[in-house]
């Protein structure tokens, strides 16, 4: 028992390990799957608001150098931002520029790192806030980005309010002088200052730097909204895919659990033939051994029956000895006829004809048992078949119907074609059969008499199998059984 439920638990274990592992594996690669999209989408972001950061301080430097430093460079005179004439001037440039845009703060650094320009005033004169950019801008003629931030990547993909001012994006740009001063004679004679342009960048001297700052939170939360909706997605199709995995997986057990079960029927079947193939062999060897000295017992009793002047004491005797080696032979030969099953012939046979036959046989112990019979056939049942077996296929199991009848009763036997079949249905008004014990009916050596030997249905679904026809067995409503019998049809019988 413990190996069969074993054998039965396998493969629902197998499919749900399969199962769990296929789940753990489809969440971690979609997780990490959602974790590289989402952050390219990041990184492609803040990849675009650096460009835009780049444009906007490469515009923001070619307006300063052409609308404030080039015209103090021809004649304006020098620069002093702390000339509110020049420092107003220079903030129109700057406010033309950045309208619109999303700056959240602007300074200009000279050369000594000292703000000279800002949006928010309270930023001037101070140096505290140049940084490590400011110094490389000035040094090394480069620009560069920064990006300061209050949260973390993970704490921001759960903060879904964030403040203004979450993410600042820094970028920190010299601003180059492209011309020198040179002085340029007239044509009359006379000199002015004139500009002549600087080609080679390594030459042009850094004569600020600008640092733009930006506020890209909203811009952020975006990105983390759709890095919510990646995982969502991705998490989503992983579920419908362990679904749909699951659902093949517990598909295939289930027609495994089939096989594995037909299988082991097969198995039991056919180690069950082995051993009535067997015990028919040991039965058949024993029954023909023991069917000769019957019938020398049987006939020689009857012999001494028929004497004259025996007492009534010995004729009892001879009376009881005769009968039961008559019962005795007739077990013998059922024993014989299940262990070495004749093969039918393919006769045209009239199964009406044969019913009328085994009743006519059986008249006598009908009346004797005041059994009624109702015949619901007519003549032109064809089968192919041999006679004699379905002879006594039939009168076995009107036989079996006789017997189950206490008192008064009635047997109604109906046949006809149906199709490709010839039906014949037996039922009586006996006890039926039992329900707990009908699926076993059929087996062999399977009894609830006591004196039976089991092998009556037996042999006779066994001649109805051997016609390629079918039995099945069941209780009538009103009480009684029902036999029903299916043999395949004469082609000339057939009904379409």
């Amino acid at each position: 028992m413990s190996h069969k439920q074993s054998t039965d638990q396998a493969p629902l274990g197998f499919a749900k390990f399969l199962s769990w592992t296929s789940l753990i594996l489809i969440l971690i690669s979609s997780l990490g799957l959602s974790v590289i999209i989402s952050n390219s989408a990041r990184t492609s972001l803040l990849q675009k608001q650096k460009e835009f950061a780049t444009l906007l301080a490469e515009n923001l430097n070619h307006q300063i150098y052409r609308r404030f430093f080039q015209p103090h460079r021809l004649g304006l005179g020098p620069i002093n931002l702390h000339n509110t004439e020049q420092y107003e001037r220079l903030d129109q440039v700057v406010q033309s520029v950045v309208h619109g845009l999303q700056v959240d703060s602007m300074r200009l650094y000279d050369t000594s790192k000292a703000v000279v320009y800002a949006l928010n005033k309270e930023d001037l004169g101070s140096t505290a806030h140049a940084g490590l950019a400011v110094s490389r801008a000035l040094s090394e003629k480069v620009h560069s980005f920064e990006i300061e931030s209050s949260l973390t990547p993970l704490e921001a993909m759960f903060d879904f309010d964030m403040p203004p001012r979450s993410f600042i994006l820094r970028t920190t740009f010299p601003l180059r002088d492209r011309h020198r001063a040179i002085l340029v004679r007239e044509d009359d004679g006379g000199v002015m200052l004139g500009l002549q342009e600087i080609t080679d960048e390594r030459e042009q001297p850094v004569i600020a730097v600008l640092e733009v700052t930006q506020d890209i939170t909203a811009d952020y939360a975006e990105v983390v909204s759709l890095q919510w909706l990646i995982v969502g997605t991705s998490m989503v199709s992983s579920l419908l895919l362990f679904v749909l995995l699951v659902t093949f997986i517990r598909r295939s057990e289930r027609v495994l659990s089939e096989r594995m079960q037909e299988k082991e029927r097969l198995e039991r079947e056919l180690h069950q033939s082995e051993k009535l193939a067997s015990m028919g062999r040991v039965v058949s060897s024993i029954a023909h051994e023991i069917r000769n000295p019957l019938g020398i017992i049987s006939s020689s009793a009857e012999l001494l029956l028929k004497r004259p002047n025996t007492d009534t004491l010995t004729q009892k005797i001879l009376s009881a000895i005769h009968d039961e080696a008559k019962r005795l032979s007739k077990t013998v030969q059922e024993f014989l006829d299940y262990a070495r099953p004749k093969v039918p012939s393919k006769n045209l046979v009239d199964v009406a004809l044969v019913l009328d036959q085994a009743l006519g046989f059986l008249e006598g112990e009908l009346s004797r048992h005041e059994v009624e019979v109702e015949r619901g056939y007519v003549q032109g049942l064809f089968v192919l078949g041999d006679k004699d077996l379905l002879y006594r296929a039939f009168y076995n199991i009107i036989t079996n119907a006789l017997q189950a009848i206490t008192g008064k009763g009635r047997i109604r036997i109906v046949g006809g074609v149906h199709g490709a079949d010839v039906l014949v249905t037996f039922t009586d008004s006996g006890c039926g059969f039992d329900m707990a014990n009908l699926d076993k009916m059929l087996d062999p050596f399977f009894t609830t008499k006591d004196d039976g030997t089991g092998l009556g249905l037996a042999i006779v679904n066994s001649i109805i199998t051997s016609h390629g026809g079918d039995m099945f067995l069941s209780n009538a409503e009103e009480g009684g059984a029902i036999v029903r019998v299916r043999l395949p049809a004469e082609k000339s019988a057939r009904k379409d």
